[in-house]
């Protein structure tokens, strides 16, 4: 079934990262992944293509076989009918794929960044999801699909999925949670620091707030009133459904408003710069779409099936930030310094500072073709993240 050389490579390390996957579920996803990345897209009739040449077999044998992947039991050709054990339950692999990203971790960081978000496909899917946040990138490591115009709330499927990956992470971890403000729920907040992880939830300025052993309530637009600001402090949030908690808040240049986040950590010891860390997801959603999978121009219209399919684009998404990753943190040597001081490339150096040029997920894309051009066998790699963001000094309400 696997001919192509580096398509069993890639299918041996899935299936060492994922053992709990039989045989053929990780035999699909090694295919749906592996053409993914070569096709830069998660559309069946172009990853079938691909495959079917590779492997040199039929179009509609590969067709067949990568659709039956993501189906769920009763539709697939040949399975008897109510056999469980031929569909795949992706829930399942949720604390598995996180313990795959947290191996290729440096053994000595403990820092983990989290965000959780919502994303819509039209009016078709809205994709409730976790990510691991690593170098202006994002890797979904638990998600929920429901319909776009589907009523009901989303509670139930965030307390699922926080459920499926809370045995992936021991206690010696450092695990903040961020989450923009149309998420914000009191619940949200309480669920995180149930398993031991840090809220990072980003409030509205509306409302008040009320120093710990003081009566006065506070609006919480004045906590920080410019640019250039930040605040910590131990406080309770709101009049209606009090929160205890320490706010945060800072109020970088350049930016319309400050951010006002609501975490548990000690005053002394939450930064509330590490909410920029959350932005990332942003960038991912480009990955998911324009830049990767192509994701916003799928004809899946069954959650489920789009649930299955996921869990194939996080694994390619794993893949290239991996290989990106490396190469973004060890850039290549430089003869810079040796230069002549009136060299031209130290003249125009100074006038501009171009930093990152590509994303490192766009840079494992790269990478990984060129590498497989080259001859080189596939190499996973190791993840390196960045430092989180170093604290501005803090301006403390004694009033």
């Amino acid at each position: 079934m696997l001919k192509n050389h580096y398509l069993k490579q890639w299918m041996s390390i899935v299936s060492y990262h994922l053992p709990e996957l039989t045989l053929p579920q990780a035999s699909g996803l090694a295919t749906w992944s592996f053409g993914m990345v070569m096709t830069q897209s998660s559309s069946l009739t172009r990853v079938s293509h691909f495959i079917a040449t590779l492997n040199q077999e039929k179009f509609n044998t590969v067709r067949q076989r990568l659709k039956e992947w993501y189906q769920e039991a009763q539709a697939k050709s040949g399975v008897r009918r109510g056999n469980k054990r031929a569909e795949l339950q992706v829930s399942q692999y949720f604390a598995p794929l996180l313990r795959w990203v947290l191996n290729l971790w440096p053994s000595h960081v403990k820092q983990l960044p989290l965000a959780i978000d919502a994303t819509n496909i039209g009016q078709t899917f809205t994709v409730l999801s976790i990510n691991v946040l690593y170098r202006s990138c994002a890797i979904p490591v638990a998600w929920k699909v429901v319909r776009g115009t589907e009523k009901g709330a989303w509670k139930p499927h965030w307390q699922e999925l926080f459920e499926s990956i809370k045995p992936a992470v021991s206690s010696e971890w450092m695990v903040i949670v961020c989450a923009d403000r149309g998420l914000y729920a009191d619940w949200l907040y309480h669920q995180i620091v149930s398993q031991g992880w840090h809220p990072f939830l980003r409030i509205n300025h509306q409302g008040t707030y009320q120093l710990d052993e003081q009566t006065q309530w506070q609006r919480l637009a004045d906590v920080v009133d410019k640019p250039g600001l930040s605040y910590s402090a131990p406080v309770t949030c709101f009049k209606t459904n009090p929160l205890g908690c320490t706010l945060l808040a800072c109020w970088q240049p350049g930016y319309q408003d400050p951010w006002l986040i609501v975490t548990d950590l000690a005053p002394e010891v939450g930064n509330p710069l590490w909410y920029g860390l959350r932005s990332w997801i942003e960038c991912s959603y480009r990955d998911f779409k324009s830049d990767g999978w192509q994701w916003h121009k799928t004809r899946l219209r069954d959650p489920l099936r789009a649930e299955r399919h996921w869990l194939a684009m996080a694994v390619a998404t794993l893949w290239m930030v991996t290989v990106g990753g490396g190469a973004d943190s060890a850039p290549p040597e430089s003869l810079f310094e040796q230069l002549p001081q009136g060299h031209i490339a130290k003249q125009r150096s100074r006038r501009s500072d171009r930093g990152r040029q590509l994303s490192c997920f766009l840079q494992g894309l790269l990478n990984v073709v060129a590498n497989l051009l080259n001859g080189q066998p596939i190499v996973l790699g190791r993840l390196f993240p960045q430092s989180w963001p170093s604290c501005w000094p803090v301006v403390s309400n004694t009033s």
